[in-house]
């Protein structure tokens, strides 16, 4: 199984969204890691160092720019209703959840915070357009296998053991590949190990497509 990395320029706008959707489903099973989208992570700092100046009408203020921005994405990325509702509502929860952090205290851990939503965004918006195009496409968020030890370093541990407990029950793969993917994704991301969503592209081979088709032909006759 392979495991593809896209930086930010490659998911810097709607439509390089969808060139790297075709890059991606080639029929084969493959793992996919995204950076934020394109001055998305800039603009997080921008707006972190405004709360740590305790100017948190500054803050809102880019806040709701790049929200603005993000809802442009959407309508220009989707092409249903559903789709394009269902991301603007996720992507309102995440800036709300962004805005949260002007009326409390603000330190290094709520600046961390902040900054893995970039990531979470880009991957949720592309995961979404996937599914909306037929793919089976699936999230494996960074919270059910990331840890970091007492050092502040990757598990390589326990992120093997997480990875390879989520591609069993989804692949039917796991062991190899999932020390493989464990190895690569804390050499890529070393230090955004909270926000490195993933995101599993799967394919039912033809025979056993054909064998759920029949089935559920049949039950329909039924």
């Amino acid at each position: 199984m392979k495991v593809l990395k896209f930086g930010g320029t490659s998911v810097g706008s709607a439509q390089r969204m969808k060139e790297v959707a075709k890059l991606i489903t080639d029929g084969e099973q493959k793992i996919v890691v995204l950076s934020a989208m394109s001055g998305t992570t800039n603009t997080l700092v921008e707006i972190s160092d405004y709360l740590y100046k305790k100017n948190p009408e500054g803050a809102n203020e880019i806040i709701n720019r790049l929200e603005a921005k993000y809802k442009q994405h959407v309508n220009e990325l989707y092409s249903t209703d559903e789709y394009k509702q269902k991301t603007q509502e996720f992507i309102k929860a995440q800036f709300d959840y962004i805005r949260s952090y002007t009326k409390d205290i603000f330190t290094l851990f709520e600046e961390k915070v902040i900054l893995a939503q970039g990531e979470l965004i880009s991957t949720n918006m592309v995961t979404n357009y996937l599914q909306e195009q037929g793919v089976n496409a699936i999230l494996l968020p960074a919270l059910e296998f990331m840890r970091t030890d007492k050092n502040s370093e990757p598990d390589p541990v326990y992120i093997k053991e997480k990875l390879a407990a989520q591609l069993e029950s989804l692949t039917g793969e796991y062991e190899t590949f999932a020390a493989q993917l464990a190895e690569r994704v804390i050499r890529n991301q070393p230090r955004k190990m909270d926000n490195t969503t993933l995101i599993l592209i799967r394919y039912t081979p033809k025979e056993e497509q054909k064998e759920e088709e029949n089935i559920t032909k049949g039950e329909n006759e039924i």
